[in-house]
């Protein structure tokens, strides 16, 4: 399975990156993970509506650059639909056995995605109602998508 991070931003600090490189690692024998990062846009202080959805609009065109019509897209945001570490694993199994093996996860950046980019989405997937930094978000998912492919090899990982 090929599977692509779409995220909005660069992880600066270090010890984000050593996360998101373990998790790499350990993917490696499951999928080939690929992490591109677009620009984020900058943007007031104290914006108003207008100025966010401007913002997302932007970033939105970055990542919509990124994909190809063959790929299954997969959005996270808060009014997406929840699945436990378990759906997850099914969803990343049906997608494989329907050989749709191309698979992009999007995070968006502070302000979230673009109406297109959530359009775009062929499962809009919320990991929770709470607001997470995006930096952590990429950990979060990674080790949520190496826990799935666990749970398909029935490794002892997920317990």
């Amino acid at each position: 399975m090929q599977i692509k991070v779409i995220t909005v931003g660069r992880l600066k600090e270090k010890y984000w990156r050593e996360a998101v490189d373990e998790y790499l690692k350990r993917l490696t024998s499951f999928a080939k993970v690929e992490i591109i990062e677009v620009a984020e846009e900058r943007i007031s202080d104290n914006p108003s509506q207008a100025e966010i959805e401007q913002v997302k609009a932007k970033e939105g065109e970055r990542i919509l650059k990124h994909l190809s019509p063959s790929f299954y897209v997969i959005p996270l945001v808060i009014e997406g639909k929840t699945l436990s570490s378990e759906g997850l694993a099914d969803l990343l199994g049906r997608l494989a056995l329907e050989g749709k093996s191309q698979v992009a996860f999007i995070i968006g950046g502070s302000h979230g995605l673009s109406s297109e980019v959530i359009k775009r989405g062929d499962f809009p997937l919320s990991f929770s109602p709470m607001t997470f930094p995006h930096q952590l978000m990429r950990i979060l998912l990674l080790e949520q998508v190496y826990r799935g492919f666990s749970i398909i090899k029935g490794l002892p990982y997920h317990k």
